[in-house]
């Protein structure tokens, strides 16, 4: 028998979050990323625009993420909606590390991505299990680990537009 306390929180249905992640992307480019920003320091965590090249398209892809400030680092979960398998743009970023991100009011800054392991990972996923209490009951719905994504600043921006 198992009591509300031990369920993993509910989710909407892919549809719902699928149809959130369009709007999302609709509205930051009809406000020109004026609406949904916010940076870390206000809530504890922040959005900003990841674009990677896509693994098998080679064009630039952009997703919307939720962020943590680590250092200089800023740090993302790839949870593809709490639903089984990779998100899209981590495929893509193992694939090819190298990304731009957007945070609300600056320019784009060049990135390198890389998994978090180890004691890093489990002091970055506690970090973010403080932001949000469901955390590992959200987690506990996919069969995989959740891959803790560390961007980490990169100097050279020439070969981006985003």
């Amino acid at each position: 028998m198992s009591s509300a306390a031990t369920r993993p929180p509910s989710v909407p249905p892919p549809w719902i979050v699928h149809t959130a992640w369009r709007a999302h992307r609709a509205l930051y480019r009809l406000s020109g990323g004026r609406f949904l920003w916010t940076t870390a320091n206000k809530r504890g965590w922040g959005a900003l625009r990841l674009t990677t090249v896509g693994r098998r398209s080679g064009q630039e892809r952009s997703v919307i993420l939720g962020y943590l400030e680590d250092g200089s680092d800023l740090v993302t979960l790839a949870m593809n909606g709490w639903d089984e398998g990779q998100p899209s743009w981590w495929l893509n970023l193992e694939a090819q590390p190298d990304a731009v991100v957007r945070l609300a009011g600056q320019a784009p800054r060049p990135v390198r991505a890389r998994p978090a392991v180890g004691e890093e990972r489990d002091r970055l996923w506690q970090r973010w299990a403080a932001v949000d209490p469901q955390l590992d009951g959200f987690a506990g719905r996919r069969s995989t680990p959740t891959p803790v994504v560390v961007l980490e600043p990169r100097p050279d921006l020439r070969q981006w537009s985003a």
